[in-house]
């Protein structure tokens, strides 16, 4: 294994949209997908004359998110002007915070490498959106367009200390802050429509210097496989540039996704002065204890923890837990199903197999999947019980992913009952071994797979219907018999 000359010191910045119906200073909605500047006002707009109030759900979102990554809750909080011109920027500045923040010094726990490591959170505030640009695909046209359905939705900011050293930790970070989000239901987290975006923050160091190198920030990286890309293609720019004996700029560079490469933006030179100051319009926020304990008395148990106790209670692997905890519905479905019939490994193996596959497939979420709790437990206790062979059942399961009809109603409508009578089995067996002499004499000459072979033939003229227990037994008789 090649020994490491430099240690690789990463930093995000994760921005995300909440889940509010309406922007953070107006009434305005939230909607994602509607036609251009159709959910704007005076407010959203920056209209000369119009004042901001503060939109009380984007705060408790804001709050309970904070709570969730183990940060110390500013009881006094303000905010203030981040001042920029950006086309798509209706006010020339941004309506943000950066004197007194939200949430400061929490930390989120990531599996990582086989073991575990906290990263440390700097600090969380809230902030609004700016509109997007638009620009043509025609690369000689002269203009772009503009649309402020976005400007003004509420926008939580997360941002981390550099304490990742590899790519593997910048991943599980970002999965484990996304699943608590939406455990939290605080964001839709869909980065396909722009909710969930990182920046990355980059250098590189000798192994064993304590001096961080020089910092490149990343921007554009529009999801986590290009947050992954850009810094595994920085890492290694970075370290050309420093083996051939000189100093790494710090500035801020582009992700260009067709090409592969990052670009350069602007160096720290030409970097914007923002002149923060304080919000004029925006009184501070007073947070007070007792609101804070209502809301932490309805935190969810987050990911990581309830992916150890579903190890612990029920025995899963680590990895079927994670599976289950991936997504808060499937890990709540999870539990409903065992605490109806107690056979975690059974169900864990139903639902992470062949309901997730269903999920996939119909492109629905469990909310809305035709088959309950009750429904799966009724069929896993048909296949337990003997009364259909598993072929069967999973051929029952898509049926009830169909019509929503129950493992019972299907079995008895198409007679999809398993044979177990050995009476009956012993008349198909006798039918299959006179048909297949060969498979029989290789049995007799040690062939084990002969049996396998005539089992198959078995189970293919009884239609999946024979049990399988009770065809090797008899047939196994039969074998020695003649």
């Amino acid at each position: 294994m090649p020994i490491m000359k430099y240690e690789v010191v990463i930093g995000l910045e994760t921005h995300a949209e909440l889940a509010t119906a309406s922007k953070l200073w107006c009434g305005c909605s939230t909607t994602f997908g509607t036609p251009p500047n159709t959910q704007v006002c005076p407010v959203c707009l920056g209209m000369p004359g119009v004042l901001p109030v503060l939109n009380k759900k984007a705060l408790e979102y804001s709050l309970r998110a904070v709570m969730a990554l183990n940060c110390r809750v500013n009881l006094f909080s303000t905010f203030d002007r981040k001042n920029y011109y950006y086309p798509d920027l209706p006010k020339n500045y941004q309506i943000s915070q950066n004197h007194l923040n939200l949430g400061v010094d929490g930390n989120i726990d990531i599996k990582s490498n086989g073991g575990m490591k906290r990263i440390s959170i700097h600090n969380v505030h809230l902030e609004e959106e700016a509109g997007k640009l638009i620009h043509p695909e025609d690369p000689s046209a002269d203009y772009s367009l503009v649309d402020f359905n976005r400007a003004g939705v509420p926008l939580l900011e997360i941002v981390t200390n550099p304490d990742m050293r590899s790519l593997d930790e910048v991943e599980q970070f970002m999965l484990t802050l996304r699943n608590i989000l939406l455990y939290n239901k605080v964001s839709d987290c869909k980065m396909q429509e722009g909710s969930l975006r990182f920046e990355a923050s980059i250098s590189l160091r000798p192994v064993g210097q304590e001096k961080l190198g020089s910092r490149v920030e990343m921007k554009n990286l529009n999801s986590m496989k290009s947050v992954l890309k850009a810094l595994g293609y920085e890492t290694g720019r970075q370290t050309e540039v420093m083996d051939s004996g000189k100093e790494v700029d710090m500035e801020t560079r582009l992700w260009d996704e067709a090409r592969g490469r990052t670009e350069r933006m602007r160096t720290k030179e030409e970097a914007h002065d923002y002149r923060y100051f304080p919000e004029p319009d925006l009184a501070p926020m007073v947070i007070e204890e007792r609101w804070l304990d209502e809301l932490r008395s309805t935190l969810p148990e987050l990911p990581l923890s309830r992916r150890n106790r579903f190890v612990e209670e029920y025995s899963l692997s680590d990895y079927d837990a994670g599976v289950l905890t991936e997504d808060k519905a499937v890990a709540d479905y999870f539990e409903r199903c065992v605490g109806l019939y107690a056979t975690p490994k059974s169900l864990c193996n139903w639902i992470t197999n062949d309901l997730l596959r269903e999920l996939k497939e119909r492109k629905v979420e469990i909310e809305n999947f035709k088959v309950s709790p009750e429904a799966l437990v009724g069929l896993v206790k048909m296949v337990e019980e003997g009364t259909v062979s598993m072929p069967i059942a999973r051929g029952v399961f898509a049926d009830m992913a169909d019509s929503g009809n129950d493992a019972a109603t299907i079995v008895k409508k198409k007679g999809l009952l398993q044979i177990s009578d050995k009476g009956e089995l012993e008349q198909l067996i006798l039918k299959v071994l006179k048909e297949n002499p060969e498979a029989v004499n290789d049995y007799k000459k040690g062939k084990k797979t002969a049996l396998g072979f005539l089992v198959g033939q078995i189970m293919r003229q009884s239609k999946g219907k024979a049990n399988p227990k009770v065809v090797n037994e008899v047939l196994t008789q039969k074998l020695k018999a003649g």
